[in-house]
C-alpha cells in the first residue's frame, strides 16, 4: 500500500499589515484588549489595487510549495482547494488556481470545512494517493476575511480575530512504510451549526431581502460566533482528536515533536500545550503575526516551522484544528 507524504510547502500573506492600534482607529478597541483575549499582536488583510485575492494568495503559495517539491505543474494530477472565502460564489478557487498556474486539464476539488478545511483536504489527498489514483496532488488553504468583516465596534469581537493569506502542500507517493501521514481524524457536529457561521448572502439570505427585512445593527451577512461556547468546545475537541490519532498509531504525547493547531486562539493553544505537558519547543504558534487565517492558518503555520529548522526529517508532527459546522480533525505525520 502507498503512503504519501508532504514534498514541498509554501506560503503567502499580503504585505499590508493592519495592527491592534490600527484598528483602534476605527472600532473601541485596543492592544490589550486584543492581546488578552485572543493573543493577537497584527494580521494581514489585502489591500485594494494591491492584486491579491483568495485565488491569486493561493496560486502564490501553490507555486512555492510545487518548486520546494522539486515538480513542475505539469505534475500536479489533483487540485484541492479549502476556502471558506472563495473569490465568487461559484465556480470555486481550485480552477481559477488552475487557471492561473496554467494547469493542464486536472480535477479541482473545493472543500467548505471553514477552520478544518486544510485538514479535511489533507485527509482527501492522503485517500486518494493510498489507493493509487493520483502520483502529486496540491493541497491549498487560502482566505480573504477582510473583505468580509464588521470593522466597526458592532463587529469587534469576530473582526480582530481574521486575518487573510495563503498555504500550500504537495502530497506525494511513497512507498517508505511507517513514514509520510500516518492517520487522519475527522468529525463534525452540526447541531453548533449556527455558533459559529455566516447566514447570508446565500439561498436563504439574498441580498435583496436583507436589505429589505433587516435592520442595520442585525445584519446577517457578517460572520458571528459565539465567542465562550465556540472556546469551550475547541479545548475539548482539540484534545479528543489529538489523542485519537496518537493512540490509533500507539503513540502518547512524549512522541510529538511538533504540534501545528489551528492558529484560531492564542488561548486554546495554550491551553491544549499545557494538557498535553509540551513545551513552547513542541508546539508552534504565528497567530501574533497573522491572526486567524482559517483554512490558511495551519499550512502557513507549517512552513514557516519547517523554514526555521523547526520540522526535521523523522520527527513527528501533529496537525489539529477545530472551527466552524462545528468540524475538527487531527493529521498524525511521520516527517
Amino acid at each position: 500500500m502507498y503512503t504519501s507524504k508532504i514534498s514541498g510547502l509554501g506560503y503567502y500573506v499580503p504585505e499590508n499589515i493592519v495592527t491592534n492600534d490600527d484598528l483602534s482607529k476605527v472600532m473601541d478597541t485596543n492592544d490589550k484588549w486584543i492581546q488578552e483575549r485572543t493573543g493577537i499582536k497584527q494580521r494581514r488583510h489585502i489591500k485594494k489595487g494591491d492584486g491579491n485575492s483568495t485565488s491569486i494568495m493561493g496560486a502564490k503559495a501553490a507555486k512555492i510549495a510545487i518548486e520546494r517539491a522539486s515538480l513542475t505543474t505539469d505534475d500536479i494530477e489533483l487540485i484541492i482547494f479549502a476556502t471558506l472565502s472563495p473569490d465568487m460564489y461559484f465556480p470555486g478557487g481550485g480552477v481559477q488556481v488552475q487557471e492561473i498556474l496554467q494547469m493542464k486539464t486536472v480535477p479541482a476539488l473545493d472543500v467548505r470545512n471553514q477552520c478544518s478545511g486544510f485538514v479535511y483536504a489533507i485527509s482527501v489527498a492522503d485517500q486518494f494517493i493510498k489507493t493509487g489514483m493520483y502520483k502529486n496532488i496540491l493541497v491549498i488553504g487560502s482566505e480573504n476575511h477582510s473583505g468580509g468583516l464588521d470593522m466597526t465596534t458592532r463587529g469587534r469581537g469576530v473582526s480582530v480575530i481574521f486575518g487573510d493569506g495563503a498555504g500550500a502542500a504537495v502530497l506525494t507517493r511513497s512507498e517508505k512504510e511507517g513514514s509520510g501521514i500516518l492517520s487522519t481524524h475527522l468529525h463534525s457536529e452540526g447541531a453548533h451549526a449556527r455558533e459559529l457561521s455566516l447566514e447570508g448572502p446565500s439561498t436563504g439570505h439574498w441580498v435583496p431581502e436583507i436589505i429589505e427585512e433587516n435592520p442595520q445593527e442585525n445584519i446577517p451577512y457578517y460572520p458571528y460566533m459565539n465567542g465562550q461556547f465556540v472556546f469551550k468546545n475547541a479545548v475539548v475537541r482539540f484534545s479528543e482528536v489529538i489523542n485519537e490519532g496518537l493512540q490509533a498509531n500507539n503513540l502518547t504525547a512524549q512522541d510529538i515533536d511538533m504540534l501545528i493547531p489551528h492558529q484560531a486562539n492564542l488561548r486554546i493553544s495554550q491551553f491544549i500545550q499545557k494538557k498535553f505537558k509540551l513545551s513552547d519547543d513542541q508546539v508552534f504558534n504565528n497567530i501574533q503575526k497573522y491572526g486567524n487565517t482559517t483554512a490558511a492558518s495551519i499550512p502557513i503555520a507549517l512552513t514557516e516551522a519547517w523554514e526555521q529548522g523547526n520540522i526535521k526529517e523523522g520527527d513527528l508532527v501533529v496537525l489539529a484544528a477545530f472551527g466552524s459546522g462545528f468540524t475538527w480533525g487531527s493529521a498524525i505525520i511521520k516527517w
